[in-house]
């Protein structure tokens, strides 16, 4: 595998943003959140997991895992799922040509994880010519924290299983009951369904077993005579909404469809909505597992199932060991203590190199100053500058809705202060930094003065090993990288 030094331009004028060097060869193109991209040419049967690889090689990034392809879907067209968008776009293209004027573009979009053992060449030979398609590379902390944390996807009051457990079963029994597929598992509950042809939205009783996705035409009754059938996952992935109030007049923005992967046309789309979060995580999951089963796990315990074929090389957090070069001859540190004390002083060292090297340019140093200790932070990869709390929020969502996940921006109400945005419950939560200044020397708080920092990364250190005032630690920083 290589990355491709020649333009792109053939690439995105192909309806399926992909070019055939070869029959085993192809240039595909991969997109980051600041819509960075780049064009590799990769082989016929690399798996989503294998770009990730190789991005995170380029990058030099730490492959914890988390790194996820997604697709994202989005119409072109104006009015979408509705008669007559197609002239409407010719005619603002027409004007485009004529006038010189860019048309405006709706974007519609849908997303989902491509799960690591599929192929990349599939996903895209699936897309419509009418799309705007596109495979982006970023984090996605909640993958597969179903496995670890399962009660916290699947509430008690969604979820049924027939089984001798009478309903009581602990999260290891939850799991295994999806992936045993002789189990048969049931969610159940009320989403709200957009009517075919129509743009009213109705709420109905859901049922959602291995052999599909079922509504209910008499209330919550699951007698089989008032069970209508929906649609079936052998051959349909579930895509969130992107924008569902706005782009499909959804009651609530936790929207998702379901979609064929043999018709890109809006009207096979099932557009369903959730009254929360947590409730469409639920769904999304529970349709993820129906339909991959147990190759989801293999996805989970074996991160690297291709590395005897891959060319690429694999990093894994167990093969990093901690070393101590302080000596005469290098050892290495098997205590964990040791090597946790000792990364904390490698840690303040930098620190304090870097203040010098901030002094010897001209600007103060530590001690007579906190100027230097306010610039370190922005080059830490969890501090996003000027974020507003919308474009936090949705950061975070994009990372994963588990507990943990985190950022630190710069307050827009007050520009002296700045904020901590973390997930917890799947809901992100905002939390102020407040700068407290002591006998001339300034620090900073998230708890009226009671604990205070000389600089927002002892700030963090602190609360990634203590809750203190906030609802949990902090574990996973939002990333962005240029592609």
């Amino acid at each position: 595998m290589m990355l491709c030094t020649q333009p792109y331009i053939s690439c995105r004028a192909s309806p399926h943003s992909q070019v055939c060097l070869s029959p085993n060869r192809w240039v595909i193109k991969v997109f980051h959140e600041d819509n960075t991209s780049r064009a590799v040419e990769v082989p016929s049967d690399i798996t989503a997991r294998d770009v990730c690889q190789l991005f995170v090689l380029k990058n030099h990034c730490i492959d914890d895992r988390s790194w996820t392809l997604f697709e994202q879907l989005s119409h072109l067209g104006i009015g979408i799922g509705m008669k007559g968008w197609a002239p409407s776009l010719c005619r603002q293209l027409f004007r485009a040509f004529v006038c010189g004027v860019t048309p405006v573009r709706e974007r519609a979009l849908r997303e989902r994880t491509i799960e690591d053992h599929e192929s990349v060449i599939e996903v895209q030979s699936s897309w419509s010519m009418d799309t705007d398609s596109r495979l982006y590379f970023r984090k996605n902390y909640a993958k597969y924290e179903f496995f670890k944390k399962t009660l916290d996807f699947f509430p008690e009051h969604m979820v049924s299983i027939s089984s001798e457990t009478n309903g009581i079963m602990n999260h290891s029994q939850l799991i295994q009951t999806f992936l045993n597929a002789s189990s048969c598992p049931e969610i159940h509950g009320f989403l709200h369904a957009k009517e075919q042809g129509k743009k009213s939205w109705k709420k109905f009783y859901f049922v959602l077993r291995r052999s599909g996705l079922y509504f209910s035409n008499k209330g919550t009754s699951k007698e089989p005579r008032h069970l209508q059938f929906v649609a079936e996952f052998s051959d349909s992935d579930v895509y969130s909404l992107l924008s569902a109030r706005k782009m499909h007049g959804a009651p609530t923005e936790y929207g998702f469809c379901i979609k064929p992967n043999k018709s890109g046309s809006p009207r096979d789309l099932k557009l369903l909505c959730a009254d929360e979060e947590h409730i469409r995580t639920c769904w999304v999951t529970a349709i993820r597992l129906f339909k991959h089963g147990m190759q989801l796990y293999q996805n989970f315990i074996q991160p690297h199932q291709k590395q005897k074929t891959s060319p690429m090389r694999s990093i894994s957090e167990n093969s990093l060991v901690a070393m101590d070069f302080s000596g005469h001859k290098s050892r290495v540190i098997e205590n964990p203590s040791e090597a946790l004390s000792v990364a904390v002083e490698e840690g303040l060292s930098w620190r304090r190199k870097s203040c010098h090297r901030l002094s010897s340019h001209g600007s103060p140093s530590a001690s007579q100053s906190p100027a230097a200790n306010l610039g370190l932070h922005r080059a830490q990869p969890w501090f996003h500058s000027k974020l507003s709390r919308d474009e936090a929020h949705r950061l975070i969502a994009q990372h994963g809705l588990i507990d943990g996940v985190f950022l630190l921006r710069d307050s827009q109400s007050n520009p002296k202060t700045f904020v901590l945005s973390l997930c917890h419950t799947q809901r992100v939560k905002h939390f102020q930094i407040l700068p407290v200044e002591d006998e001339g020397e300034l620090f900073f708080s998230l708890d009226d003065g009671q604990t205070r920092f000389t600089d927002l990364i002892q700030l963090v250190e602190f609360y990634q090993l203590n809750k203190g005032v906030l609802p949990c630690k902090l574990k996973h920083h939002c990333v962005r990288i240029t592609l």
